[in-house]
């Protein structure tokens, strides 16, 4: 079996796992979000914060977050090394991946958990 550094997982198995749970999560949040917006059509500022205000909705948008980027990583870490063939260009390709999905994961917390 061939080990890869840059794989998210110990193995494809669980790359596949991750991928799979990381889609639920993102489906059930946005079934959530959608539905939310549904059924309050006079939905303001104030009504908005104070859902993203409670505790138990911090955790699950911060859920969301992890999810959308292990998702996207093992996305693109597929993608890469599929179609790269250039080890140098992949591996580059690959860091410029981990930098923008970290720092938009940072910016997503602090957006979520800021003051």
């Amino acid at each position: 079996m061939v080990t890869n550094i840059t794989s998210f997982g110990r193995s494809g198995l669980s790359d596949w796992l991750m991928q799979r749970v990381s889609a639920v999560i993102l489906a059930l949040y946005t079934v959530f979000i959608v539905a939310y917006l549904l059924f309050n059509p006079n939905l303001d500022y104030y009504a908005w914060s104070g859902l993203f205000a409670q505790t138990w909705m911090r955790i699950f948008s911060l859920l969301a977050f992890v999810s959308i980027a292990a998702h996207a990583w093992i996305g693109l870490w597929t993608v890469t090394t599929d179609y790269l063939k250039s080890t140098r260009l992949r591996v580059g390709v690959q860091t410029l991946i981990i930098l923008a999905i970290f720092v938009y994961l940072v910016w997503g917390i602090q957006i979520l958990w800021g003051a």
